[in-house]
């Protein structure tokens, strides 16, 4: 899914044979691997997969009406990608957060209709230079902020420092979340943290619902061909290359032409059709949750629109 869990020993080993083929300097990654349902009963992680071989071929970035998008705020973990981001109304003193997939937990993936908030974590995520060439550092979470997959595929971390100090330490600024939902046709970036790859299409369309095994999401992106994303690009920040703000994340795309399975979603609209689009890739809108973050992080009030935790 969500992390292409299906083949991918095959993939990282193909990835780093055409490495090595074209004389890369940077070795393919060790740990491309998320928990799936199938793991969480013995805990035992389970290999991330890739539909292909070995990563697209990435347009080039640099066209003159766009903006220079490079590695700046991503971040990589050990199965995922993910990036510094921070809200319209976040200040520089507030503690910076970090935003990736809801699947990327390392606690496993939540169930449909579960929302965790404000949780324990210590998870640790590897700061980038611009160029994704070198690491900074490496920052530690204290808190999961918030995460689900009902409606959307998020995780947001909470980390024991802020932006401030982030910025003076290592020269490094967050992302920011667009608070406005992005329009068809929009030129967006994903810029893979764990990959150190950087993908460039446009927004294909929306889709009214996105089906993948138990859960279902709202309101989803689907990409044009040439972001043909693989395993370990989950959570990846999709970036509008006009204004270089975040309008969503990346979550999953469509393995095998399967109908609504695991690693292969389906499109629902709003009459109950179901198309199958093989090879397919999507991405999960971050508007919502740029309106719901404020001083203290995710604010659940009545306002914000996320899912929230079941009443107890």
């Amino acid at each position: 899914m969500t992390s292409r869990f299906a083949g991918a020993v095959r993939a990282v080993a193909a990835c780093a044979a055409a490495l090595a083929a074209v004389g890369g300097a940077a070795s393919a990654p060790a740990h491309a691997q998320t928990p799936r349902p199938q793991a969480l009963a013995t805990g035992g992680p389970v290999p991330d997969g890739a539909r292909t071989a070995a990563a697209a071929a990435v347009e080039p970035v640099t066209a003159r009406q766009y903006k220079r998008v490079d590695f700046a705020g991503a971040v990589a973990l050990d199965n995922c990608s993910g990036a510094l981001v921070r809200g319209p109304r976040t200040r520089d003193n507030d503690a910076a957060l970090v935003l990736t997939n809801g699947h990327c937990l390392e606690t496993g993936m939540p169930k449909a209709g579960q929302v965790f908030v404000d949780r324990p974590s210590t998870r640790t995520f590897t700061l980038l230079d611009r160029t994704g060439k070198r690491t900074l550092g490496t920052v530690r979470a204290n808190r999961i902020e918030y995460a689900t997959m009902t409606d959307t595929d998020v995780a947001v971390y909470r980390l024991g420092t802020s932006y401030r100090r982030l910025a003076r330490r290592y020269g490094v600024h967050a992302l920011r979340l667009a608070p406005s939902r992005p329009r068809p046709g929009t030129q967006i970036r994903v810029v893979s943290g764990y990959w150190r790859k950087i993908y460039s299409c446009k927004i294909d369309g929306f889709v009214h619902r996105l089906r993948e095994a138990e859960w279902t999401w709202r309101d989803s992106i689907r990409y044009s061909p040439a972001c043909d994303t693989v395993g370990g690009t989950s959570g990846s920040p999709l970036v509008d290359a006009a204004t270089g703000l975040v309008v969503g994340i990346n979550n999953t795309g469509n393995e095998n032409g399967e109908r609504c399975t695991l690693n292969n979603p389906c499109e629902v609209d709003g009459a109950g059709r179901v198309r199958v689009r093989r090879g397919a890739d999507y991405g999960q809108q971050t508007y919502l949750l740029a309106r719901c973050l404020g001083r203290g992080g995710v604010e659940l009030t009545a306002r914000c629109a996320l899912p929230k935790p079941a009443a107890r």
